[in-house]
């Protein structure tokens, strides 16, 4: 094996295994066409570095896993020890073994459905290649996994195993690609609590951008994904580079530029010392990492994205029932015949699943105590939850209920009988949060007793469709054993969640952090979708929304109506603008609607049903970012995959400095068809603040305009106020 060449959906990946040490690569982006022998012999050539003075005496290029002993002086790929010994690498390539159906098996499906054959087998179109090192001295082996998909979506893993007579400290293992000098700016994503995914962008400079996250869970402020791209870049322009850490627990994602020029994006797992101590024979595999390119913005990483989720085999296939829940409408507050009575309000405004949040097991009244007891409280519920459910199944929706089980309260009969099956430092508990702590679900008998809770739970109730899985609090000072426990603890959360989905497979699950704070695309291999935030405030949730888009598409993600005064922020907002945006997702309600005015449910029961309208092309078409000049002004949209049918939204989020907003312009149409714009007949315009609206508006028909009118120069906006929304619907008239 010399070179290997794989080709995908408008990008591609270039090795260069002629070497006795590992593989480098050539080359990661824009697809090359085919290239013969004499190509790949002359891009290896024409991109090897000079040696320049007072350096190494031969060039030095950089591997797949990048080595000291190689010539590289930046973060190591691989740290670790065998007691102070072994601790610098020099792999030697045993094999390169590739996979590959084809260079280049045609056009990316983007229609929603998903590729591949459809009896589940691995003749999925996808190219792989695993490479086989070992170096001998250190007493290491070394395998390394790339797959490129249909949808030019490259994955990346390492697999160390410890091939000595004594055990190895693992410290790093992190898998790097590298990126080219073009790349000059970088995004990432940060936040907090009912503030999550705040993008920041800055120059790429010499040196490593870090970024750890030590939450034991993914965290509020995770970077989602980090984007190294040309200057300028947008949402519809410009060249990309992209990595996701799929781990929900501790990780680092870094992003660095050496004063060689070589720069290089990477994640992995955020081990703590001791953490993994492998013995001999035993093998410790990375976390995958997700890598992207894009020629054409972050949309176009989108895409590869949203493309790649909906063709997994877990991907959910029906539509995505309208949700509502109750929290914010009674709290702990809860009441039979209060809650079947907005159960009867939920089914009158077009509700498909109604979940009862938190409040209904042993000693929940409160937030301080209850957590592990998942048993119905009979002193609430006498008759136990089945009359709830059955009222609700009645009306033909389904049930869902919240839990929360990696938690545990000290005021709870689980930890007053077994407090030693707690995440802790030796002799010590960890802060409080929230009056909880975590449940070690490393521990085989604590692990057997929330699973057997579990399963009681789901068996003995006829009807529950749906598991709102909650955690609310960081894993601080969370060990296992004596020793430090986050690995140990993900992987059992998995598997917990892999087996409880293997006896109950009708049932969804929600991944919910206290809001956004586990979302990363290995959580969501084993659920349904996931919850954004706790921030219910649609100004706020705009922003949240329109970043956690990069990585998701609008089905995975919660986007419920809130309350008129918002629960967190107190801002009021009208139903128009709450409503047009949580359109753009898996769409519900978290809203008393049992106190509304009839004029008000009718009006919710209108916009339920224009999302139902809506929602195949919502939930499958090719989502779309505006990139508008002013930034009071966002606006974005969804396109079907045929440019037959589109939405979009426009949102004033603040005051602009001009009177009217301006022109936005609509992307993703095709510029060789006609199109009717006009805002949906079933819902309200919003009342704008104009004393003449655009002409285009004046009328109920609206305007019909070409593609290439409607993405190039764009429509005038009205007179919105801040904190308004106008909804577009455009529909091909040819």
């Amino acid at each position: 094996m010399t070179f290997v060449h794989l080709r995908r959906a408008r990008t591609s990946l270039v090795l260069d295994a002629r070497g006795s040490g590992l593989p480098r690569v050539l080359h990661w982006g824009s697809d090359l066409g085919p290239l013969s022998a004499a190509d790949l012999a002359d891009l290896a050539a024409v991109t090897v570095p000079p040696v320049p003075p007072s350096t190494f005496d031969q060039p030095c290029v950089l591997s797949l896993l990048p080595e000291a002993s190689a010539g590289w002086g930046g973060r190591p790929g691989l740290a670790g020890h065998r007691d102070g010994r072994d601790w610098s690498t020099a792999f030697r390539l045993d094999a390169v073994d590739v996979d590959d159906a084809g260079p280049d098996p045609g056009p990316v499906a983007r229609n929603g459905d998903a590729v591949g054959a459809p009896d589940g087998t691995r003749d999925d179109g996808a190219a792989r290649v695993t490479v086989r090192a070992a170096d001998p001295a250190a007493g290491l082996s070394l395998t390394i996994e790339l797959t490129l998909d249909p949808t030019g979506l490259l994955t990346l893993r390492h697999r160390l195993r410890n091939d000595g007579d004594s055990a190895y400290e693992l410290r790093e293992l992190t898998p790097v690609l590298p990126v080219p000098a073009v790349a000059t700016e970088l995004l990432d994503l940060t936040g907090r609590w009912c503030r999550e995914r705040a993008p920041q962008r800055h120059p790429w400079p010499i040196g490593a951008w870090v970024r750890e996250g030590r939450h034991g869970r993914t965290g509020h402020d995770a970077t989602l994904l980090l984007v190294a791209g040309t200057a300028g870049f947008g949402f519809g322009h410009g060249e990309l580079w992209a990595v996701h850490t799929a781990w929900s627990g501790n990780h680092v994602t870094v992003a660095e530029r050496q004063p060689t020029g070589d720069a290089t994006l990477g994640g992995g797992e955020l081990l703590a010392p001791g953490e993994i101590m492998l013995g001999p024979g035993e093998e410790y595999a990375t976390p995958l990492l997700y890598a992207v390119h894009s020629a054409t913005g972050l949309d176009g990483l989108s895409d590869v994205l949203h493309t790649h989720l909906r063709s997994r085999p877990e991907h959910p296939r029906t539509p995505r029932p309208v949700t509502l829940n109750v929290w914010e409408a009674v709290y702990f507050d809860h009441d039979l015949t209060r809650l079947t009575a907005l159960a009867d309000r939920a089914a009158e405004v077009g509700v498909e699943r109604f979940v009862l949040d938190d409040g209904w097991f042993r000693g929940r009244r409160h937030d301080q105590a209850g957590l592990g007891d998942w048993q119905v409280d009979e002193t609430v519920w006498p008759n136990g939850l089945q009359p709830l459910i059955d009222h609700v199944r009645g009306h033909g929706m389904q049930f869902g209920l919240w839990v929360e089980p990696e938690m545990v309260n000290p005021d709870s009969d689980l930890f007053r009988a077994h407090p030693d099956w707690v995440l802790q430092a030796p002799g010590r508990l960890p802060l409080s949060w929230r009056f909880q702590q975590v449940l070690d679900l490393a521990n085989p008998d604590a692990y057997d007793h929330l699973l057997g809770q579990l399963d009681t739970l789901l068996s003995e109730h006829d009807g529950i469709a749906y598991l709102k899985w909650d955690h609310n609090r960081d894993l601080t000072e969370a060990g296992h054993a004596g020793r430090p426990g986050v690995h140990a603890q993900t992987v059992a959360v998995y598997r917990l969640l892999d087996e409880l989905r293997r006896r109950h497979p009708g049932v969804e699950i929600e991944s919910c952090s206290s809001g956004g704070a586990r979302v990363d695309l290995e959580i969501l291999r084993r659920t349904d979708r996931i919850w954004a935030s706790d921030c219910n405030d649609a100004l706020e949730r705009l922003s949240i929304q329109r970043w956690t888009g990069l990585l998701l598409p609008p089905e995975l993600v919660g986007t419920h109506i809130g309350p008129e005064r918002s629960h967190t922020t107190h801002r009021v907002h009208d139903l128009g603008f709450r409503a047009v945006t949580a359109l753009f997702g898996h769409h519900g309600i978290e809203w008393d609607i049992s106190a509304i005015t009839a004029a008000e449910r009718a009006e919710l029961a209108a916009w339920v049903a224009l999302h139902k309208r809506l929602r195949p092309l919502l939930h499958g078409g090719r989502v779309v970012r505006v990139d508008h000049p002013d930034p009071a002004v966002q606006a974005h949209g969804v396109v079907a995959h045929d440019r037959s049918h589109a939405v979009y939204a426009v949102s004033r989020v603040a005051t602009s400095a001009t009177q009217v907003p301006g022109v936005v312009r609509l992307p993703g149409l095709d510029p060789a068809r006609r199109y009717r714009v006009r805002p949906p007949a079933e819902v309200p315009a919003p009342a704008v603040m104009q004393l003449v609206p655009p002409a285009w508006l004046a009328t109920d028909e609206g305007v019909t305009l070409g593609g290439a009118v409607c993405g190039a120069v764009g429509l005038q906006l009205p007179a919105l106020h801040p904190e308004q929304a106008l909804l577009l619907e455009v529909t091909a008239v040819d």
